[in-house]
């Protein structure tokens, strides 16, 4: 006969020590057009492109120049 059923409750550290290896991967970030990063499959947040076709319209903030 084996140990079959668990003979303990394993405790809190225990059970995260055991889950250490297991990593939260980054997303995929892949370079835009304008050059920024963005998520795959996902519209720029910079330029408003996606599959090289303006989807979005970005408004520019214009600097206020001290005249």
């Amino acid at each position: 006969m084996g140990a079959i059923a668990q003979q303990r409750r394993s405790s809190k550290t225990r059970k995260l020590k055991r889950r250490t290896h297991y990593k939260i991967q980054i997303p995929g970030m892949v370079l835009c057009e304008c050059g920024a990063y963005k998520l795959a499959h996902r519209v720029c947040p910079e330029c408003g492109k996606y599959d090289g076709k303006e989807v979005k319209a970005i408004k520019v903030k214009e600097e206020k120049s001290e005249e």
